[in-house]
């Protein structure tokens, strides 16, 4: 993945920025290097730079001493991205790991922090990642790629568990009338890619249901009435911590490339994920030993068939072991 030899490794680092903006998935998927960037720098200050939907999230992170939210305000407003480069500068920052790599952290690098050591992507860092083609690389590998770059040393990020963001959430199901086990089935994803969205989330249930399975969705608020047309039990109006817990607890989760799935496959939660052709699996970093994936040219054509045959299959199995 690299073409020379790492950068020397910050050693000295005591004020450390980490960038991760989102979205959620990824943001899950940077568990393992933020806990690698922890033990790495024991004794150092560690900040997250991150969006505000996700600022609730790592606050519970036990990696991360402080959530910064970036407003991602837009660069020409110049007062906005001031008062960021002041706050920025104002903590005392000697170390920065992007670990977005965006057009818009590489513009922070060059107008906030060049004066920095810096490990990312960004053209004239002190510690590039050297990959050239990083956006082809596995996630979980590209981070590791990165960080090993950087002179660390690995043992987390090609396996992150966000086990620690689950509540307990025995109080909740029991008020939902959630019988324990039970499956939990992702039928969301982000409005902006539809074609992740696998349509036949009802027939599925109902074919659980009828095999003597206690099937419970738990949408997010642009999902609530797509979950509500799915037979068994929506638990509605869960955060973050609530969410984790219920896909903690579930025996399988289903679901479609998107946040949920990583975040239950990133807590060794057994289940399936059904993509289609916009990201191959193995490239998301959402397989993992018991959590695979059904891929396919068109979602559309994914028959109930075929998912509830796997998915018996695996739970099958998991009672073999």
């Amino acid at each position: 993945m690299t073409s020379s030899s790492p950068c020397p490794f910050a050693a000295d680092a005591k004020r450390i920025l980490v960038i991760k903006h989102g979205a959620f998935g990824d943001v899950i998927q940077a568990e393992g290097a933020l806990r690698d960037i922890r033990e790495n720098h024991p004794d150092a200050f560690i900040a997250v730079l991150t969006m505000k939907p996700y600022r609730a999230i790592l606050a519970r992170c036990p990696h991360v001493d402080e959530v910064i939210v970036d407003e991602r305000a837009p660069r020409w407003r110049i007062d906005r991205m001031r008062a960021l480069r002041k706050k920025i500068r104002a903590r005392g920052f000697d170390m920065i790991y992007d670990l977005q790599n965006s057009k818009r952290t590489a513009f922070y690098f060059r107008w906030m922090l060049k004066d920095r050591r810096w490990s990312g992507t960004a053209k004239g860092c002190s510690h590039p990642h050297r990959a050239k083609e990083p956006k082809k690389i596995r996630t979980l590998d590209r981070l590791a790629g990165q960080l090993e770059d950087a002179g660390l040393t690995i043992r987390h990020t090609r396996k992150p568990d966000v086990s620690w963001l689950a509540d307990d959430v025995n109080g909740l199901l029991t008020k939902a009338g959630v019988t324990v086990p039970y499956i939990v089935l992702v039928p969301g994803c982000s409005a902006r890619h539809p074609q992740k969205r696998w349509p036949y989330y009802a027939e599925l249930a109902e074919r659980l249901i009828a095999a003597g399975e206690t099937v419970v969705t738990a949408p997010g608020p642009d999902e609530v009435e797509l979950a509500r047309s799915i037979p068994g039990t929506c638990i509605e109006k869960t955060n973050w911590a609530e969410l984790a817990g219920i896909l903690k607890g579930a025996r399988f989760v289903i679901g479609n490339d998107t946040g949920p799935s990583h975040l239950a496959a990133h807590m060794g939660v057994p289940g399936l994920a059904l993509f289609g052709t916009h990201m191959p699996a193995e490239r998301t970093g959402i397989l993992r030993e018991n959590f695979g994936a059904i891929e396919v040219e068109d979602l559309a054509a994914l028959s109930v068939t075929r998912v509830f045959d796997e998915v018996t299959r695996r739970l099958a199995y998991s009672n073999s072991v």
